[in-house]
């Protein structure tokens, strides 16, 4: 059992272990009782608490809270391995034609935007940990992490903040808008509005756990650079008086990797895509006392032994182009592809 993560976590540099003293598996929002230091990890499908419904089955467990009782440094030690490609969940022609469907679901007023996303299977040669850090390093991100559970693991390279808590201040950073070229995503009236869509629906899910009034965007449209793309975020605040439980109940999951309105997008997701998505577009991150830390579960793999999978999507409008949405949806897959046959 191990937990490595990137230093950015808890404001520090370079990489660390956990010490973990003690593991407890979650099955509901209200099993979440944080010691002094932990680390959490929820399953997408926490969603069947939250907005009532039922999904997919998923073959993982709900949800982790690992008791911490130190970290210590480790160095980044790459390894020799490959993967190689053993599939997808759809075709490109496959996932084009749903995307045609969820513009039907648009013009008939069902949903106005929907997440709709693809899993990528890879057979994996090398160890799950050594991969782990060349996936860092080839595209370095803040909420990096490797959780290895001896049944199955997990490996994170998000950059999305789902949601921190510092004292009474609440903060979360949705990610909508993805180009290789930075002009290209400024001068994009499409990525802005469904940028503008989400952050509106943050600060809706903000508003159910802040004090009257205290909501705010603080930012609008910022573009972020990486070494395989560009991505468009915006900053929604509040002040809350409510704890961990009340705040992930209420905004759960991540509104910027399912849709709006956010139910029925959960309910066609489900209906739309062949795969579980088990902890991808989760959240997992850091509790420390009362405040916490928290990423959206993208750019992230889930294996067991020497296999394992890796999930990416698009968020689909109105007058979205399948093909291009097809390409996008490539694009946030290429931090990982890039370690194919990589030796």
């Amino acid at each position: 059992m191990e937990l490595i993560f990137w230093g950015y976590w808890l404001k520090r540099e370079g990489f660390f272990k956990g010490k973990i003293k003690k593991v407890r598996f979650l099955s509901s929002f209200e099993d979440i009782e944080p010691s002094s230091f932990s680390f959490l990890l929820l399953s997408y499908h926490m969603a069947e608490e939250s907005l009532c419904l039922r999904l997919k089955p998923s073959e993982y467990p709900l949800g982790f809270l690992l008791e911490l009782e130190d970290i210590e440094p480790v160095p980044a030690v790459e390894g020799r391995t490959s993967l190689e490609p053993a599939g997808s969940s759809f075709t490109p022609e496959g996932y084009m034609q749903a995307v045609e469907r969820i513009k039907r679901y648009i013009e008939e007023g069902t949903i106005y935007q929907l997440n709709l996303t693809c899993r990528f299977d890879f057979h994996l040669d090398g160890s799950p940990r050594d991969l782990f850090f060349k996936y860092f390093l080839s595209q370095p991100v803040p909420y990096a992490f490797f959780l290895d559970l001896e049944d199955f693991f997990i490996m994170s390279g998000s950059m999305e903040l789902f949601l921190k808590k510092e004292k009474n201040l609440l903060i979360s950073q949705p990610i909508k808008g993805t180009s290789r070229s930075k002009k290209e995503l400024e001068e994009s009236h499409k990525d802005r509005a469904e940028n503008l869509m989400i952050t509106d629906m943050v600060r809706n899910d903000l508003s159910r756990v802040c004090l009257p009034g205290s909501v705010r965007v603080k930012e609008l449209f910022k573009i972020e650079e990486y070494r395989t793309l560009f991505q468009m975020h915006s900053t929604v605040a509040g002040l809350t008086q409510a704890g961990i439980k009340q705040i992930l109940f209420h905004t759960f999951p991540p509104a910027s990797v399912v849709g709006a309105p956010k139910r029925k997008a959960v309910e066609l997701i489900d209906l739309l895509e062949p795969h579980s998505r088990d902890y991808y577009c989760g959240c997992a991150g850091f509790i420390v006392g009362e405040d916490f830390t928290l990423s959206v579960l993208i750019r992230t793999a889930t294996g067991k032994g020497e296999k394992l999978s890796y999930y990416a999507g698009a968020g689909i409008v109105w007058d979205s182009e399948p093909q291009r949405e097809w390409e996008e949806v490539l694009l946030k897959c290429r931090a990982f592809e890039v370690l194919t046959n990589s030796g």
